[in-house]
């Protein structure tokens, strides 16, 4: 009996030892907690956009010749009214020459017709005063006040001839001066078209020579899609990034929607016109970017993830750990994101909310990996 009752009391034992270190009771879920924080919070629309300089001016040639010089090449910043090249202007001068010496002939003739007419005036004049005196025909003096007439028509006919030569003479100098090409603006020279002694045919069309931009301000031009245009307008604060920037922001304010969009692999686009402030310089002609559109922000303001907010019919209401209990608050949220919520009124700064349990998320996990079918790996 001793023995039985040993052995007994010995698995007894064993039992009672194999009880307390195995846990029969059910897993407690662990809570996922998440401290409210103080940040900015914005809700916004993205698109991609591409800069442009907003005032630029493609400069051309009006008249046909050689290329004789260039005085800058791309990147120089120039001035208004500064010589930037120059055609062959061989031939404009030689008109000019000749339209000159028209214009003296035609000059010197009219003196000399004034000088008939002078010395005609004076002869049917006298011979008015002789036929009076019955000491001249009536043929002579009819002849003498013919040839007047005759020679003041040649003065208003030569007076016509020197303002066409004139008219001539003056198209030719400024066809003359087309042969030296003047920056129209301050800015910078963007692109070159052209060589020195390349030879240039402007009869047609007027070929392009260089494109001067000013860079202090470029217009960002942004692709939105018809889901969001109509949430866009004018006045709204925007800003955007671009390649390279080391996350640095350009803000603005948008300018103009046009109402003609663009059909890009059968997605419609509208544009978003947005002047862009550049005195630096750091933003450059064709430049990729990121743009963002605010629709709503709050700044240095309470913010709750997402997870932890329940919706209710009277409001949202989120889980709150005070010291080992849960207590369950209603909130009042503002403006939200894809991942937090401002929060207006219900909570503080040092709350802790839970946004989740580690058992779903171990159990949605498993599920997942249990989806594969068995006896094969899941790739």
């Amino acid at each position: 009996m001793k023995i039985l009752l040993s052995g007994g009391a010995l698995l007894l034992i064993g039992w009672l030892v194999m009880f307390l270190w195995t846990d029969n009771t059910p897993a407690q879920e662990a809570l996922l907690l998440a401290p409210i924080q103080r940040g900015n919070i914005e809700n916004f629309i993205s698109a991609t956009g591409k800069l442009e300089p907003t005032h630029y001016v493609e400069v051309g040639a009006q008249v046909s010749g050689q290329v004789e010089k260039m005085y800058v090449t791309a990147g120089d910043r120039v001035k208004a009214g500064q010589l930037v090249a120059e055609i062959d202007a061989t031939v404009f001068k030689t008109k000019v020459a000749n339209a000159e010496a028209s214009l003296e002939s035609q000059q010197a003739q009219l003196q000399q017709l004034q000088a008939e007419l002078s010395l005609a005036q004076l002869r049917a004049k006298r011979n008015q005063n002789l036929y009076q005196k019955e000491a001249i025909s009536e043929d002579t003096l009819f002849e003498s006040l013919a040839n007047e007439k005759i020679l003041e028509a040649k003065v208003r006919a030569t007076k016509a001839g020197i303002r066409a030569d004139k008219a001539i003479l003056d198209g030719d100098k400024a066809t003359l001066g087309y042969a030296k090409i003047y920056a129209p603006l301050n800015g910078t020279v963007v692109d070159v078209y052209v060589r020195e002694g390349q030879t240039i045919n402007a009869n047609q069309n007027a070929p392009l020579l260089l494109k001067i931009a000013n860079l202090k301000t470029l217009t960002l031009r942004a692709d939105v899609s018809e889901a969001d245009i109509s949430r866009i307008e004018p006045g709204m604060e925007v800003y955007f990034q671009t390649f390279g920037s080391d996350k640095r922001k350009w803000y603005s304010t948008v300018r103009l929607l046009l109402p003609t969009p663009s059909i890009v692999n059968d997605v419609v686009l509208y544009q978003v016109l947005i002047d862009v402030d550049n005195q630096d310089g750091r933003l450059m002609d064709a430049m990729t970017t990121q743009v963002f559109f605010i629709q709503d922000k709050a700044e240095n303001t309470l913010l709750v993830p997402l997870g932890a907010l329940h919706k209710t019919p009277k409001g949202y209401r989120v889980a709150v750990q005070v010291e080992n209990e849960i207590e369950h608050v209603k909130v009042a949220i503002g403006v939200k994101n894809k991942t937090h919520a401002e929060v207006r009124s219900g909570l503080s700064e040092q709350d802790v909310v839970v946004v989740g349990n580690q058992a779903r998320q171990t159990q949605t996990a498993t599920s997942a990996l249990g989806s594969a079918p068995r006896g094969r790996r899941g790739y």
